[in-house]
């Protein structure tokens, strides 16, 4: 099967595909702490896999997929070891980049496949630019494909950042990855119940994840199971080609 990664194609190869594909997927991720048990390349990874596979279930053209773009906008992350963080106008600029240089070649629409929250202000600004300036349609998934699946499987409260979520699924696509023996307890408290992620009456904030957790996790990792995970990785693969399918049809 011809390979769906740009970066493994070659210029003429790129052309060819180009002038028939109606859409193309960005995954873009984070190098940041996932806690004493997840990869620091876990929203990166998710990201680029998540593409690979719903691109494999497509009923039809297949999109290609760009080379994932490895960090994002992490600064609530920074007070712990191996996070890199870019600043929300740095993603801003490289994601109009790569659209405008996509435009150039003809393409009319572009799925960010995004796998950190962070990183959800930067792309929908970069998306208003791109359909505004070069007509461009960005779409973004930041995870609310899975949502409904997810509020039924994962019975943690405010589970945002390396818990029950996280590890479930990490369990599922690299369970090589998991240190599972050092999977945390983990007991997060919150100044005030509208600034808990869980609550229906809550406000945005400048949060840094270590004031809230000393091990860097937000949720209920001890609750994570890889039956959990596989159930929420096949959701997430089969809508999200449902998606690709729905969107490379569009008009």
């Amino acid at each position: 099967m011809e390979t769906d990664l740009l970066g493994e194609l070659t210029s003429p190869e790129a052309r060819k595909r180009m002038g028939r594909v109606t859409l193309v997927l960005l995954p873009v991720g984070s190098l940041e702490q996932h806690g004493p048990h997840l990869p620091l390349d876990t929203d990166c990874w998710d990201a680029f896999h998540l593409a690979q596979e719903a691109v494999k279930l497509v009923k039809g053209e297949r999109p290609l997929i760009l080379p994932p773009i490895p960090y994002g906008v992490s600064y609530h992350h920074m007070s712990f070891a191996g996070t890199i963080s870019i600043s929300p106008t740095t993603l801003y600029n490289l994601v109009c980049e790569i659209g405008e240089s996509l435009s150039a070649q003809g393409v009319r629409k572009v799925l960010v496949v995004n796998g950190h929250g962070g990183n959800e202000p930067a792309l929908r600004a970069a998306a208003q630019s791109l359909r505004h300036k070069e007509g461009l349609v960005l779409f973004i998934e930041s995870g609310g494909l899975i949502s409904p699946l997810r509020e039924k499987l994962i019975g943690t409260k405010n589970d945002v950042h390396a818990g029950e979520y996280e590890t479930s699924t990490s369990l599922a696509n690299r369970e090589e990855m998991v240190r599972k023996e050092r999977i945390p307890q983990v007991e997060v408290k919150y100044p005030s119940p509208y600034l808990e992620f869980s609550s229906q009456q809550r406000v945005s904030w400048g949060f840094d994840v270590g004031e809230l957790s000393p091990q860097g996790v937000l949720g209920n990792p001890a609750k994570a199971s890889r039956e959990k995970g596989e159930r929420l990785w096949n959701s997430m693969v089969e809508t999200l080609a449902d998606l690709i399918d729905q969107l490379s049809s569009m008009a």
